[in-house]
């Protein structure tokens, strides 16, 4: 055992400057398919690399059970293991999928040949008959007029029908993660703020000139991707990505040696509220509200009995009173104690789990999850094996919360805190 287990407050472990990656440029972060999407709160694959290579060996299961955008999946496959990852949300798996299959690069480039002049005639001289014909066949949430003026959002509806017309799944799929990307940008969402905030003097851009260029951006780094995993792979074989809850994992009992996630943080449905737009046109979210309740720790789902398994989550959990935001901090980590237990069930005796967690206060109260999840590993069965305390240069994540909520805010003031400028990165050893 290697750990810094005799400091009382993480805090005080030493930075490992090595765990930074300083040195990375987004050229570094963001090759092969790690960055065809904007996507919050992905770590950089350098660090999921680090840990793969450190503590797992080829042929090895390592498991997501964050997956998010497929960050662990694909240099899980980059270094010859067997991936698996889950998640909660449809977004983060349809462009996990993506990121991670091999796809003929010629099959895509003619099917972006033969999409794009479909479209230039429908939206332009057939536009009045094609856009009638979409609108029979898509039905979209009421909210997508508060985030699409009228004409922009007729564009879109007829590149997006026309995407669902292709047949082969892989190309469909991966045009729809191009028209996912476009999303933000062709909307009145506040380009720049990482909150649902509506900017109405944003200026209009045209959907299609956006869809090719961010097709063609996309393309190149699939190509990338194939030149590691050649098209011809039996993906099957070396992938699982499925749409689940991290705390019913698609792995037998003692199959995978290693976990690699980055769990959400308390405030987990804001990640909901981020996702909305290609929710909202997917078909995956009618009501907002609804659409929260699957989150980690959403206060809008209501729980008979809470064991936490902390003393220290339940002192948290006192401090912050008797109020919603409580009840979060609560139903946070009850939920992220069922998903340790279920990452027991699927480790070998010896495997490990790195957690990636940092962090936050929440109404002027420290919310010290790296602290929490350390005491609740070791309730279950766990030992420390390392604990490794990192700055944060590359993690794309909103940078400042509002000290009296503790919410993601738009810009940054001499009143808003900096959120996680450092983290964490557990090793716990099943034993």
């Amino acid at each position: 055992m290697k750990t810094d287990n005799h400091f009382k407050n993480l805090a005080e472990i030493p930075l490992k400057r090595e765990w930074s990656f300083s040195d990375k440029t987004i050229k570094h972060t963001a090759y092969i398919t790690h960055g065809i999407y904007t996507y919050p709160a992905k770590f950089i694959p350098q660090l999921a690399a680090k840990i793969i290579l450190e503590h797992s060996k080829e042929n090895d299961i390592v498991l997501d059970p964050f997956m998010g955008s497929g960050t662990t999946v694909i240099e899980a496959m980059v270094n010859n293991r067997m991936a698996i990852g889950t998640d909660i949300n449809e977004i983060a798996v349809l462009l996990a999928k993506v990121k991670s299959t091999p796809i003929d690069y010629n099959l895509l480039v003619d099917g972006y040949s033969n999409l794009i002049s479909d479209l230039q005639y429908k939206l332009n001289i057939g536009f009045q008959k094609e856009i009638e014909m979409a609108q029979h066949h898509i039905k979209l949430p009421d909210r997508v007029d508060y985030w699409f003026k009228p004409l922009i959002k007729n564009r879109l509806i007829v590149i997006l029908h026309n995407i669902l017309k292709i047949e082969h799944i892989d190309v469909k799929d991966f045009f729809l993660i191009v028209f996912a990307q476009i999303l933000k940008s062709c909307s009145i969402w506040l380009q720049k703020s990482v909150k649902p905030i509506r900017d109405l003097n944003k200026k209009e851009i045209d959907p299609l000139d956006k869809f090719e260029w961010q097709a063609k951006r996309i393309l190149k780094k699939i190509n990338d991707f194939n030149r590691i995993i050649p098209p011809q792979t039996d993906i099957e074989k070396y992938r699982i990505v499925k749409n689940s809850d991290a705390r019913y994992l698609f792995c037998g009992n003692e199959k995978a040696m290693l976990i690699v996630t980055s769990p959400p943080y308390v405030t987990s449905y804001e990640y909901a509220d981020l996702h909305q737009l290609p929710s909202l046109w997917f078909g995956f979210l009618e009501e907002l509200s609804t659409f929260r309740k699957k989150f980690i720790g959403s206060s809008f789902r209501e729980r008979s009995k809470i064991e936490l398994k902390s003393k220290m989550a339940e002192n948290i959990v006192f401090e912050l009173g008797n109020h919603k935001k409580s009840r979060e901090v609560e139903n946070y980590f009850a939920d992220m104690l069922e998903s340790f237990i279920e990452m027991k069930r699927v480790l070998k005796k010896g495997g490990k789990a790195a957690i990636v967690i940092g962090n936050t206060k929440l109404k002027g109260v420290e919310i010290l999850n790296a602290e929490v999840f350390k005491e609740q590993f070791e309730n279950i069965g766990f030992k420390t094996h390392d604990i490794i305390h990192r700055e944060i240069h590359s993690k794309m994540l909103p940078s400042t919360r509002d000290p009296k909520n503790g919410k993601f805010t738009k810009v940054s003031n001499d009143k808003k805190s900096l959120v996680y400028p450092t983290e964490y990165i557990l090793i716990m050893e099943k034993e």
